[in-house]
């Protein structure tokens, strides 16, 4: 016959037990599939979802604006052919400018600028 256990004994085993199962049972809240870290990064992902949601229904609307200006508009047609297409009216004369590059860096600007004028006679 087994020798009895003292009941401090089992009574320490029963402690170590339930703590042992309700440390896994924090750990699954924490880090488990539904747990408290899953659940920021979902809401993380909503909120993210969410602004792009926003972002998308602002940029439809601002397409079917354009949209109704090019079917209502001629002067929105217009706009886009002379800035995309570079057309220009009958009648109407195109000036291309060209940058000039800038001078040379040691030379001051006021030298580089002024003109060079003879001496007045007396």
């Amino acid at each position: 016959m087994p020798a009895p256990r003292a009941p401090g004994a089992t009574r320490r085993i029963v402690h170590l037990l339930l703590i042992f199962v309700a440390a896994i049972i924090v750990v699954d809240t924490v880090v488990g599939d539904r747990g408290l870290l899953a659940m920021m990064r979902a809401r993380k992902q909503y909120d993210e979802l969410t602004l792009a949601v926003v972002r998308q229904h602002a940029e439809n609307t601002r397409l079917r604006e354009e949209a109704r200006r090019l079917r209502e508009d001629p002067a929105a047609i217009e706009e886009i052919a002379r800035r995309e297409l570079g057309l220009i009216r009958p009648g109407e004369k195109l000036f291309i400018v060209k940058d000039v590059p800038p001078a040379s860096q040691n030379v001051p600007p006021s030298a580089s600028t002024r003109p060079t004028l003879p001496a007045p006679q007396r």
